[in-house]
């Protein structure tokens, strides 16, 4: 597997206008726009950082992963995305390696990147997502 950079990092929030008004309002990061992901019961905003990304989640639904997240730890940093440059063979490797997974097969994510992610148990407690554009 082949990482290339960290993508973006997802941060999970209850209100993403007030959430824009600290990201572009204050830090004065660009913003690139929302988009839903019906999938994943959430709705994205993302600012471009250098060669990576902030992005927020808000859910759409009380059942969303997202909002399960906040319901249990709070609002925050939610994953880390590494983008790959094949993440059928980096499934692959790590499901070989006997690495958890929460997706054995990639699903479609924002901005059209395919995803998976594996799960915290695996990897010390944080949700990593795997991405690739």
């Amino acid at each position: 597997m082949k990482i290339l950079k960290i993508d973006h990092l997802g941060i999970a929030v209850n209100d993403l206008d007030e959430s824009k008004k600290f990201w572009s309002g204050i830090l004065g990061l660009d913003f690139e726009g929302t988009e839903t992901v019906a999938e994943q019961k959430v709705t994205t905003a993302f600012f471009p950082v250098g060669e990576s990304e902030v992005e927020l989640l808000v859910s759409t639904s009380p059942d969303g992963p997202v909002a399960k997240y906040i319901e249990k730890k709070g609002q925050g940093i939610q994953h880390v995305a590494f983008r790959v440059d094949d993440i059928e063979r980096a499934l692959e490797e790590l499901k070989a390696k006997g690495v958890r997974l929460i997706d054995e097969k990639p699903r479609k994510g924002a901005g059209g990147a395919k995803i998976a992610f594996i799960h915290p148990k695996a990897t010390g407690g944080v949700l990593v997502e795997l991405c690739e554009r």
